[in-house]
């Protein structure tokens, strides 16, 4: 017998994915689900912002949904608790939507680069693995480039991801030069006509001059073989880090210029508000939010569905 109450189809795996955030912007707003009119004065207004920098929503960002909410609904009373949940899900897609760019894989000459960065951790591997099987299931032919040479699990664990989805890797020993590896497996997409490159890095702490200087180096070898390249820099964040994540973004837009933003690891942590303020404060697109073990739950940006995976739902379970 099936669970009425399991979530089902893509928002479902989304809601789910999202529940320790949503439950946590939920903590302490019984009052919202009393039903009747809601008092929109200094008291809830303090309680919202509570439980929005509790899911890491920055200081700044969450005065700007606040401000924006008081917007949407003007005067003290709101009609019910359903326009405050909806009006706070609007603010939220506003924030998220300029940031809603899918990565569009195409480039005047093959193969189209994606270069990842990100922290060890980060889920970095496992996100070019998911990757790297959804371009193939759009039909691309893709190969991967095990960049990282300082961890041999990550090469292995690379190849792995080739093997399960028939998809090429170009691996060096370990140690080998990084730039050498990827400069290897842009020539050899290239001359196989390639429709993606995604070559991985070793995780790096965004305060580490040396292991920044590799990766521009990196960068400075790809353009030597195509001007354009890498096409995108994809950072990978965990968003169990909270707001360091948003430092590391910056760290790493800074050193090479990050073009796109996947955040990981969203199904396990209550900190799922840092998405707002990585949107808010930085406007890098976000491609990609990982919300599960499985290659599916590499989910493509969508902002409507975020906010009401985030918010909506709160209401349809209140009303349960």
């Amino acid at each position: 017998m099936n669970d009425a109450s399991a979530p089902t189809g893509l928002m479902g795996r989304l809601r789910q994915g999202l529940g320790r955030t949503r439950n946590k912007l939920q903590e302490g707003l019984g009052q919202l689900f009393s039903g009747g009119p809601v008092q929109l004065d200094d008291e809830l207004s303090e309680l919202l912002e509570d439980q929005l920098l509790m899911a890491d929503v920055g200081v700044e960002t969450t005065t700007r949904l606040m401000r924006r909410l008081r917007e949407i609904l003007p005067g003290e009373a709101a009609e019910d608790s359903q326009a405050v949940i909806d009006g706070l899900a609007q603010a939220v897609e506003e924030i998220l939507t300029p940031c809603e760019m899918p990565l569009e894989p195409v480039a005047d000459k093959p193969p189209y680069v994606v270069l990842v960065v990100g922290i060890n951790g980060s889920g970095k591997t496992t996100t070019i693995g998911k990757l790297a099987r959804r371009l193939r299931d759009e039909g691309r032919s893709v190969m991967l480039a095990a960049g990282d040479t300082f961890r041999a699990a990550a090469v292995e664990q690379l190849q792995i991801w080739g093997q399960r989805n028939e998809i090429p890797v170009i691996a060096q020993h370990a140690g080998a030069d990084s730039a050498a590896v990827i400069h290897d497996a842009f020539a050899a997409a290239r001359a196989r006509g390639t429709d993606v490159l995604i070559a991985d890095t070793a995780g790096r702490l965004h305060t580490q001059d040396n292991l920044m200087e590799e990766l521009r180096k990196i960068r400075r070898v790809l353009q030597r073989q195509d001007p354009a390249a890498p096409h995108e820099v994809l950072l990978v964040l965990d968003a169990g880090t909270g707001q360091n994540a948003l430092n590391q973004a910056r760290e790493f837009h800074q050193a090479v210029g990050v073009s796109g933003i996947a955040l990981t690891k969203l199904d396990g942590t209550a900190r799922g508000g840092i998405v707002l303020t990585i949107a808010d404060q930085l406007g890098i697109p976000l491609r990609f939010i990982g919300i599960g073990e499985k290659a599916e739950d590499l989910r493509v940006f969508n902002a409507h569905d975020f906010a009401r995976a985030l918010l909506a739902s709160a209401r349809e379970e209140a009303q349960a």
